[in-house]
């Protein structure tokens, strides 16, 4: 059954306990990408926003180092590296944005600071 839902989703170079265990991490990196995005998409704030789109680009960094190890492919690896460097410049750009915006995020809603203007 392991075998042919393996085959199905991804084809694997390992056997064995190592080849099910990323079998296992695959689906379970999959469900996590697929909640996140979900919060991605109904917020409710600026913030819960931007920490999903900083867990998406984390999963997507393991999902290629999964396929690094099980395809054994070491061209994944440097991909996720640039990912993650890129996903880490992000984040500090859009934090930046977050706390330059004015807005005072408590009790997940968010209150516009004295004086300023609704623009988002």
């Amino acid at each position: 059954m392991l075998d042919l839902l393996g085959s199905l989703l991804l084809e694997t170079r390992q056997t064995g306990p190592l080849g099910v265990a990323v079998l296992l991490t695959f689906v379970m990196v999959t469900a996590a990408l697929v909640l996140s995005t979900i919060r991605l998409l109904r917020g409710p704030t600026l913030p819960d926003r931007v920490v999903a789109l900083d867990l998406i680009s984390i999963l997507l960094v393991a999902m290629l180092t999964l396929f690094a190890l099980s395809s054994e492919v070491e061209a994944y690896l440097d991909a996720a590296l640039v990912l993650a460097l890129v996903a880490f410049l992000g984040t500090v750009a859009l934090a930046r944005f977050v706390l330059r915006s004015g807005r005072n995020y408590k009790n997940g809603q968010p209150d516009t600071a004295p004086g300023k203007e609704d623009n988002v």
